[in-house]
């Protein structure tokens, strides 16, 4: 290791001590790199064993590796979903003493999914549009804390299950700026614009590959990007009118802002002069309504959708058990927690444990319940669901826990597209890319 080894870090790793800086990171050794996926990126990428786990290392300037780390921590003050930071580390020199680049490091973000992943597995034509809808939430929480991303894409974001849905993180902060005063439209537009490109590449690109179901247009799944942000925009920030007599039309707008999982921080009322018409609008502080009412009454963090469906049982579990509803919430959360959830997180086999995370576990566990019911038309006891659910559900899937996306990948913003300039490394199952004019389809 070169003394002149410069790390900073909120918390350092002694593993990073050990690790090969004084090589190019293109020819570390192989028992260093883990074999993981890997697409397009304008940066060399690494993904590497540390400590146990996995993290990715990106070769960059000083500068822009500097930017990012600060963006990343800030991004996750604000709660906004994306990879943790590890370190930034400059300094490094060769044996024979000459400069190597500047790395950021980035933990690996378990459970997580690239896109392309999720397409190797199914080809459903709902598969586009839950991603789309995932990175539209997302999207709307990085503007309304006046975060302008730069690289729309959904190669720069990675997905984890969500109780059917997805949950998006964004990956690639590097071009990303943050805002005191909030985004203009202007900006907002300009972002969106970005990702209805970016998305329709990227979906062409697995349509020239034969990875896209036949029924999904590229074009128009991008452009539902647009479609889904503006709606969840203006439910979230939109002047709502109603007559003065219609007051619980403001509880209503309440409700539905915390079923979408945002929490009000204050409601501006305004009234219009002598008349009876009332305008209002929430002030929505952010997403994870159901997450944080989740982690207050039983310490599972889970995704939002997740929380909704483990609330959601967990209140089956006190109509059933105290009908008169005058227990102590917290005291019966408890009691759910440690004689159903546990008991069914514990009951995985050991070898089965990479394969989902808890929260979604007993989610899936519950619809699976509810499907057996159905077809064998009777009430069908948790403990035959969860040995049923484990034997031809479970024990089938991929470990999601090790797959991985690249910290940068993506389609950039229209241009030449310079393939001297690019590292392409595809497992056996990717296809060949494509550079044609797919932008001309756009």
């Amino acid at each position: 290791m070169s003394a002149s080894l410069n790390i900073t870090a909120a918390v350092v790793d002694p593993g990073l001590l050990d690790l090969p800086w004084n090589l190019p990171l293109d020819v570390w050794p192989d028992d260093a790199i883990a074999a993981l996926p890997k697409g397009i990126s304008r940066h060399l990428v690494r993904f590497v064993h540390l400590s146990g786990s996995v993290v990715a290392i990106k070769e960059t300037t000083e500068e822009m590796a500097r930017r990012e780390y600060d963006m990343l921590r800030t991004l996750q003050r604000l709660e906004i979903p994306c990879v943790d930071p590890v370190a930034v580390i400059t300094g490094r020199l060769d044996d024979e003493g000459n400069e190597l680049m500047p790395v950021l490091v980035t933990r690996h973000l378990r459970f997580s999914l690239p896109y392309r992943a999720l397409y190797s597995q199914t080809l459903r034509p709902d598969t586009a549009t839950r991603l789309v809808d995932a990175l539209a939430l997302l999207l709307v929480r990085l503007h309304i804390v006046g975060f302008f991303w730069g690289d729309v894409s959904i190669s720069n974001t990675l997905f984890r299950r969500d109780a059917g849905a997805f949950a998006a993180y964004l990956v690639d902060a590097e071009t990303g700026q943050l805002y005191e005063g909030g985004l203009s439209n202007g900006q907002r537009e300009n972002d969106l614009e970005i990702g209805r490109v970016n998305i329709a590449g990227e979906l062409l690109d697995l349509e020239a590959g034969g990875r896209l179901d036949d029924n999904v247009d590229a074009v128009e799944v991008s452009n539902r990007i647009i479609e889904a942000y503006r709606t969840l925009w203006k439910e979230l920030t939109g002047w709502e009118s109603f007559d003065r007599s219609e007051r619980w039309r403001i509880t209503q707008r309440v409700e539905r802002l915390n079923d979408l999982g945002f929490d009000i921080e204050e409601l501006a009322i305004r009234t219009d002069g002598d008349s009876t018409e009332v305008r209002i609008q929430p002030k929505v502080v952010d997403a994870g309504h159901h997450t944080r009412r989740l982690i207050r009454l039983t310490g599972i963090d889970a995704g939002e959708n997740q929380a909704r469906r483990l609330l959601n049982d967990l209140d089956s579990y006190v109509a059933a058990n105290y009908p008169n509803r005058d227990a102590d919430e917290e005291v019966v959360a408890h009691e759910w927690l440690v004689r159903v959830f546990e008991p069914v997180v514990r009951a995985i086999p050991r070898d089965l444990r990479g394969k989902l995370e808890g929260p979604e576990v007993f989610h899936q566990l519950l619809e699976h319940r509810w499907y057996l019911s159905q077809n064998e038309k009777r009430a069908i006891p948790l403990a035959e669901a969860l040995s049923s659910y484990i034997d031809t559900v479970l024990r089938h899937r991929r470990d999601e826990a090790t797959v991985i996306a690249p910290i940068t990948e993506s389609i950039s913003l229209p241009g030449a597209l310079d393939t001297s300039e690019i590292e392409l490394a595809l497992d056996d199952d990717d296809d060949e890319i494509v550079t044609g004019s797919w932008r001309d389809k756009v």
